[in-house]
């Protein structure tokens, strides 16, 4: 099974939500050679509800996942801002996250929670891993961050496995990709399918899994934050940016 573990369902949190942008983004997704995904948008995206909502909706229930009709399997999560400046990531059954993300209502202007997985751990300006000991003994795991790996993979790699191993947690892989072109920069490969998220972190704990780094990352990584930046603008000055990327524009 080719998992992504930090992905996203929308091109920007402040954007508004589109139907027609998701499907795009998991059909990609899917001919990106990936088996299933890890949904941790942000828990302060506009519209975080619906969007779910939409997925139930097109989607059959297999243990934890929401499956999609082309086969991809969706792993319900968040990611969360915490006071510490870094981010964190929650994977879980849907009616969880979504309990979750009610909860952090209050804090969605002045973010404090610290659940499951530590995104990009050594990413400025973040400052998790130096937080105490029995803090950081709380992770289940740590995401070795696609971004980062393509823009520095030496200092990622070395700096993000050592934490892994002082915390005796595993390392797996996210792209953390907002849309298409970043999908298969990196992947965690398990030895077996998974549907429920005790069963993905029993590989997880077993090893029997491989992360594997495409020779184009940092191409990948850079022609996706150019094309972020520029479908921003397009919406901005009043475009239309979801058929201008599907090639629905006239």
């Amino acid at each position: 099974m080719r998992l992504d573990v930090h992905t996203h369902g929308k091109l920007a949190k402040k954007l508004p939500f589109s139907t027609t942008y998701t499907d795009w983004l998991f059909g990609e997704a899917r001919r990106a050679g990936l088996d299933a995904l890890c949904l941790t948008e942000h828990f302060n995206t506009l519209q975080f509800g619906d969007l779910y909502r939409y997925l139930t909706a097109v989607s059959r229930r297999v243990g934890d996942c929401l499956e999609l009709a082309n086969g991809l399997r969706i792993f319900p999560g968040m990611e969360t801002d915490v006071a510490e400046g870094g981010h964190i990531l929650s994977i879980g059954p849907l009616e969880a996250i979504l309990e979750l993300n009610r909860r952090l209502e209050p804090h969605k202007e002045k973010e404090t929670f610290l659940p499951l997985a530590c995104a990009h751990p050594f990413r400025a300006p973040g400052r998790v891993p130096e937080q105490p000991m029995e803090q950081l003994r709380r992770f289940h795991f740590l995401d070795l961050n696609g971004k980062d790996m393509a823009q520095d993979r030496a200092r990622t790699q070395r700096l993000t496995q050592a934490l892994g191993k002082q915390l005796a947690i595993p390392v797996v892989a996210g792209s953390d990709t907002h849309q298409a072109v970043q999908y298969g920069c990196i992947s965690t490969v398990f030895a077996r399918g998974c549907a429920t998220v005790s069963e993905l972190w029993g590989e997880m704990q077993a090893g029997r899994y491989t992360i594997e780094v495409a020779d184009q990352a940092p191409f990948q990584v850079r022609a996706a934050c150019l094309l972020k930046r520029a479908l921003k603008e397009v919406h901005a000055l009043g475009g239309d940016y979801v058929s201008l990327l599907t090639q629905e524009a006239s």
